[in-house]
């Protein structure tokens, strides 16, 4: 049952027919779990706090600084140099006293991942690094949880929803079987990032991650969108299953998470 003040703050997701009150309700009883509080993360948390999911996970282990307020809209000038989850936190509670908020302070790792992930249902993965999408990837296999994983660079995003622990759909993986050798990639302080786009796919992930919860029309799973800012261009590709792939393929390489280190 919804509270009074939980029908005046839905009221615009209860007269939706496709989600209604039973929709919201699903919304409400969902477990999302945000890797990363940066460009994707704050967009992420802001838009599922808001809609009212029941519990929010939040793990990042950086402080704010100056140069994240760009993109990073989770923060204000006055949390430059706070822990992001402190800040963070604070924030998602104050736009929605109704969510509880679980602030990680850690980097997640081989040894504490399966342990964060336990307690969530849907693993929204906003990271800037290949290891630890690789890492969450592998770990959602294990623990046969949906990870909806974005990213962006410059003025591209991309954004899919990785099941490969159902037969016919595909991980993480399937589209890049392993990381790439270190320093060959480079990073986002080095070839920038416009703060609108990492908006656009952010927003964009807290949708699939709402569809995923509601359970709400088609989602991406098997299938890959692709962003271009300056041209306006949006595509969705077929994403399929990888029967090489080393972690959910027909031989598989890959049997726990030792390899991370």
């Amino acid at each position: 049952m919804l509270s009074d003040d939980e029908l005046d703050r839905y009221a615009r997701h209860l007269v939706l027919r496709e989600v209604g009150g039973p929709g919201q309700a699903r919304i409400g009883a969902a477990k999302v779990l945000v890797v990363g509080a940066g460009g994707l993360g704050s967009p992420v948390a802001l838009y599922l706090a808001a809609a009212g999911v029941g519990r929010l996970g939040l793990v990042d282990d950086d402080p704010v600084s100056l140069s994240n307020l760009q993109r990073q809209i989770l923060f204000r000038t006055a949390d430059v140099g706070r822990a992001k989850v402190e800040a963070g936190g604070e924030a998602l509670k104050a736009l929605n006293p109704g969510v509880q908020v679980d602030c990680h302070r850690v980097r997640l790792t081989a040894a504490n991942v399966m342990d964060l992930i336990a307690p969530y249902d849907i693993i929204a993965d906003g990271s800037d690094n290949f290891d630890t999408r690789f890492l969450l990837n592998d770990a959602c296999f294990f623990a046969r949880k949906p990870l909806i994983s974005a990213a962006v660079t410059e003025f591209e995003g991309q954004l899919a929803t990785y099941k490969g622990y159902a037969p016919d759909l595909p991980c993480y993986r399937c589209l890049f079987p392993a990381p790439p050798p270190p320093g060959t990639v480079p990073s986002c302080s080095e070839t920038g990032v416009l703060g609108a786009a990492a908006g656009v796919m952010g927003s964009l992930q807290a949708l699939e991650v709402l569809k995923e919860a509601a359970g709400l029309g088609t989602g991406l799973a098997g299938k890959i969108l692709t962003y271009k800012a300056l041209s306006t261009e949006f595509r969705i590709a077929r994403l399929p299953k990888d029967p090489a792939c080393p972690l959910c393929g027909e031989k598989p390489t890959i049997s726990g998470l030792s390899q991370h280190g």
